[in-house]
């Protein structure tokens, strides 16, 4: 029993690790809560089932155009939307209740255009999974835990190594500071809004192609990121990663003793007690306040 809730764990802690980054990348570059980030996330599955259901294009093209439907989906939040906003001077909580809207709206399009019913992906018939350590997994679930910690290596080396990842670094640490230097803020912006978008569309493909997808599934799975960024450390990769590993372990682990209605109640305790008593996370670094 105990290494099949781990194993599940891992499963669901890839997918949390790769909308935690998404939305980290995001939220360290614009100091705001992208609400919206949840429908992108819901838009990528349904980009999938788009190209390769209805259009019947083959699975290795259907779903790399539906990441960059969502890559593209959100760069158009942040072209349209919130660019101009930031031009007027908008405050945090305006760009956040123009998320809030967008997510409301493209959430209800999805719907619109869907319809409600559960969609699927598969590309293969349900099979036993295979044994391993005293569990069970499935081919669609190995893929699910290679592709997540590829795509997260590949984010990390993109901000180490290339000179937008580190422009971007530059502008999550100190955008005043960034500006002064040369780079410019609104370009950083659009590339953490399409890296950012792409992950989360990628997530959303992979876990659809294990347990299916509904217009609906955006909000529990932003939410499972926030708590994840938070977790592991607000602007750090390392820590975003490690964080939804550690909720999808947790919240499996959780449901061995109670029921599984209780996972967001497990997820939002978990979200108090660093809050309470760790609030910059595991990687994250304590801010001394000095005074003169």
């Amino acid at each position: 029993m105990l290494p099949q809730l781990l194993i599940n764990g891992l499963i669901a802690g890839s997918v949390f690790s790769l909308i935690a980054i998404g939305f980290g990348l995001i939220y360290t570059t614009t100091r705001f809560f992208h609400f919206a980030h949840g429908a992108v996330y819901t838009s990528g599955a349904y980009f999938a089932y788009l190209f390769y259901i209805i259009l019947h294009i083959p699975a290795y093209l259907a779903f790399p155009l539906a990441v960059v439907g969502a890559s593209a989906l959100g760069a158009g939040m942040e072209l349209c939307v919130y660019r101009p906003l930031r031009r007027k001077n908008a405050t945090p909580m305006v760009l956040l209740i123009a998320s809030l809207g967008l997510f409301v709206i493209l959430q209800n399009l999805i719907s619109l255009f869907f319809g409600d019913d559960i969609k699927s992906i598969r590309t293969a018939p349900v099979e036993v999974g295979l044994p391993f350590l005293g569990a069970r997994i499935t081919p669609i679930q190995i893929t699910i835990i290679v592709v997540s910690v590829i795509l997260i290596i590949a984010t990390a080396l993109i901000l180490k190594f290339t000179r937008m990842g580190k422009a971007l670094r530059a502008v999550a640490s100190n955008p005043q500071l960034a500006k002064v230097s040369g780079i410019e803020p609104n370009r950083t912006i659009l590339f953490a809004f399409i890296l950012g978008s792409a992950l989360a569309g990628a997530s959303a493909i992979l876990i659809a192609l294990d347990i299916d997808m509904t217009p609906t599934m955006g909000f529990p799975a932003l939410m499972m990121g926030v708590v994840a960024v938070i977790v592991g450390g607000v602007g750090n990769i390392a820590g975003a990663a490690a964080g939804g590993f550690l909720l999808g372990i947790a919240l499996h682990l959780g449901v061995w003793q109670i029921s599984s209605k209780w996972q967001y109640a497990i997820a939002f305790g978990i979200l108090l007690v660093f809050l309470l008593f760790r609030p910059q996370g595991f990687f994250g670094k304590r801010v001394r306040r000095v005074s003169l």
